[in-house]
């Protein structure tokens, strides 16, 4: 445990990092500021001011979909650093893997699960070929950005251009 001796008090860095992730929990669960100040016995300012100094974006929520991804390690990465909100992206080998793996009930289910999930997000960030582009623009009605990675069907691993998604990015944050 780490404590600081501050005038005639001594402080607990261990029990302001358990109150400061009891909040930013709570916060993210929906919790109100002044329901989450009440519980922790401060003020909702308190509360208001942590947030701001924590944070790295304010505004849109952004999700990020694509396949068939040759470099989804690296898209990934560029996505977190920007703070992207929902990232899925498959190779080819995962997304058939992913199709014959289940059953066709399964299959239905978990593609629903996912388009009801990305439908929760401001902004969708697409790659994937024409057809499946506009498929899933038909099925969204958040704001959708398009890239096109070939024409369908794609039957291999495309490798996005990260400079590209990187300044897509820049404009959307």
């Amino acid at each position: 445990m780490d404590f600081y001796k501050i005038n005639d008090k001594t402080i607990s860095r261990e029990k302001i990092i358990k109150y400061i992730d009891k909040i930013l929990t709570m916060r993210s669960l929906g919790h109100s500021q002044a329901e989450v100040a009440s519980l922790i016995n401060t003020d909702r300012t308190f509360i208001s001011r942590i947030e701001s100094l924590g944070e790295v974006r304010k505004g849109k929520t952004i999700a990020l979909v694509g396949f068939p991804i040759g470099n989804a390690q690296e898209v990934k990465n560029l996505a977190q650093k920007y703070g992207v909100n929902y990232v899925f992206l498959l190779s080819e080998k995962e997304r058939w893997e992913f199709l014959v793996s289940k059953t066709g009930l399964e299959l239905f289910d978990q593609l629903i699960n996912i388009v009801g999930e990305i439908r929760k997000y401001d902004t969708v960030i697409l790659m994937g070929s024409d057809m499946r582009i506009k498929v899933l623009e038909s099925l969204l009605d958040n704001e959708v950005i398009g890239i096109n990675i070939g024409e369908s069907p794609i039957r291999k691993d495309v490798y996005i251009d990260l400079e590209y998604l990187d300044r897509v990015l820049q404009n959307i944050v």
